[in-house]
């Protein structure tokens, strides 16, 4: 059972009533806090020794936003929690002049999140290049600070690597074709972009490549001990190791080039030890590979990496290379990492639309009753942000945004047991079966959850007409979103000419 947060005040102490329009003074004020708040950070990045600061005149305005690329929407400064306050505002206005669908969820996604992770990754791991696995997280954002940072991409797809291609400044020599199972066609186009990497596990795959793509650069995937993860992807991908040496002599025989090793010890492993054994495993196939008359010059340790034991998934990684490749002169060594990238990036802001509960807020509202008592329905579900509940076996935890017109809810605020569901007709629609949540919320307030970065929006549908909620983008607050936006700033100029 998740246990709820309440959210202290920390930029907006100001109380508002949003089912009052005719209290025009509640926005100003409110205002004018999130000003001061969001100038102090202004002036934090205006003082940084960034060369590429932002807009002195533009940043002075409580609600900076700047169009970095033409053809995406435009990007904002300051911490996310203030743009999670402010489009709840925004959401009130409109909800006041009846535009239609007014208090649609919505996404914060904290760009400097994505650049933390990236500065922690080449301090744990500077001897790997990381290849972002797309079908984490595509967003257009995320890809262009990642091609800014000067890392690579795992696609799975034509459409991921047209995605990729298709923002501009990234060589198709930075891909890696990352789907043991391809269609024929795929193949093919893949080897008209110039992308030549791509991994294989099985034998048709060589015949296939050996009539699309000849000059392929093929990495044989092997199969590892992967039951330390949510997601168990050995029940499809991976050679055995006693089946490399047939597949490489195969390989062999049709003139094919097969360059180093892959695995993957499953998504979102919670046991890193793992990767001491599938670095051994990898050890055995580039001996294989010798004796086949291949010179292995690849080594890709896959995913799986989480925020929290990420640390320690280095420092294993780091020891097993060591022990099993200690010449590395003519060794690259990659990985795909997902969700350690944009897990935390992301935060998700959501309605409450409707409310069942008991005739009387009596007694049956009470913590103690084992069973929720209230049922709260939100304007996203599993079939949109939340899949990640069905297919990434995650489990959310709400807290609370907005309730009764304020920021501000008291830790005394009495709780109660509570479900929370998603907006469509599908009784498998539920978000979260049972949590702790203030027993004053209403229709109208507002829940948030963090850490909605990984396979949320990727994979959101539009089931029974509900649209896929929008991204609104900050670059962060302080130096860091200096530095942000001068990467940015220097791939839009290199790719696009901008």
């Amino acid at each position: 059972m998740s246990q709820v947060e309440i959210l202290h005040a920390t930029f907006s102490p100001i109380d508002h009533d949003i089912s009052r329009p005719e209290n025009p003074s509640f926005f100003h004020d409110l205002e004018n806090v999130t000003r001061a708040n969001t100038n102090a950070l202004v002036h934090d990045i205006l003082s940084s020794p960034s060369p590429l600061r932002l807009n002195t005149e533009a940043a002075e305005s409580p609600h900076h936003e700047e169009n970095l690329f033409q053809s995406l929407p435009p990007v904002h400064i300051g911490h996310p929690e203030i743009h999670l306050r402010n489009g709840v505002m925004n959401a009130s206005m409109m909800a006041n002049d009846g535009e239609p669908d007014a208090e649609k969820a919505f996404f914060v996604a904290d760009l400097s999140q994505v650049y933390r992770q990236h500065q922690r990754w080449v301090s744990c791991l500077p001897e790997i290049t990381p290849y972002y696995a797309v079908k984490c997280n595509p967003d257009p954002y995320v890809l262009r600070l990642l091609a800014a940072l000067g890392t690579g991409f795992d696609c799975a797809s034509n459409g991921e690597i047209s995605r990729v291609l298709s923002i501009g400044g990234v060589d198709p020599s930075r891909i890696i074709f990352a789907n043991p199972c391809k269609a024929n066609s795929f193949i093919r186009n893949a080897g008209k972009l110039g992308v030549d990497t791509m991994t294989f596990d099985n034998m048709d795959e060589l015949y296939k490549v050996a009539r699309t793509h000849p000059r392929a650069k093929l990495v044989v995937r092997i199969l590892t001990d992967d039951t330390k993860s949510l997601c168990q992807l050995g029940l499809k991908y991976g050679a055995p190791l006693v089946t490399v040496p047939a597949l490489l002599s195969k390989a062999r025989e049709l003139n094919l080039d097969v360059i180093g090793v892959s695995f993957h010890v499953g998504s979102g492993c919670y046991d890193p030890t793992v990767y001491s054994d599938a670095i051994a495993r990898a050890r055995y196939a580039f001996d294989m590979a010798k004796e086949a008359g291949f010179s292995f010059t690849l080594l890709d340790v896959g995913g799986g990496f989480e925020d929290a034991s990420f640390e320690q998934a280095a420092s294993v990684l780091k020891d097993a290379i060591e022990e099993h490749f200690p010449d590395r002169r003519n060794i690259r060594v990659i990985a795909e990492p997902g969700r350690f990238y944009v897990s935390k990036a992301f935060s998700l802001a959501a309605n409450i639309i409707a409310r069942r509960a008991p005739f009387s807020d009596s007694a049956e509202m009470t913590t103690g009753n084992d069973q929720p008592s209230v049922m709260y329905y939100i304007n996203d579900g599993v079939y949109g942000a939340f899949n990640c509940i069905l297919f990434d076996h995650q489990v959310v935890h709400p807290y609370v945004l907005s309730m009764n017109g304020s920021f501000h809810v008291p830790s005394s605020e009495p709780v109660c047991t509570s479900s929370v569901w998603g907006p469509t007709c599908d009784s498998i629609d539920c978000v979260c079966p049972k949590t702790e949540l203030p027993s004053g919320l209403r229709v109208g307030d507002w829940l948030a959850f963090d850490n909605m970065g990984a396979y949320t929006v990727c994979a959101a549908s539009q089931f029974n007409g509900f649209e896929v909620s929008n991204v609104v983008y900050t670059l962060g607050s302080g130096v860091v979103a200096a530095e942000v936006r001068s990467k940015l700033v220097a791939f839009a100029v290199e790719a696009c000419g901008r």
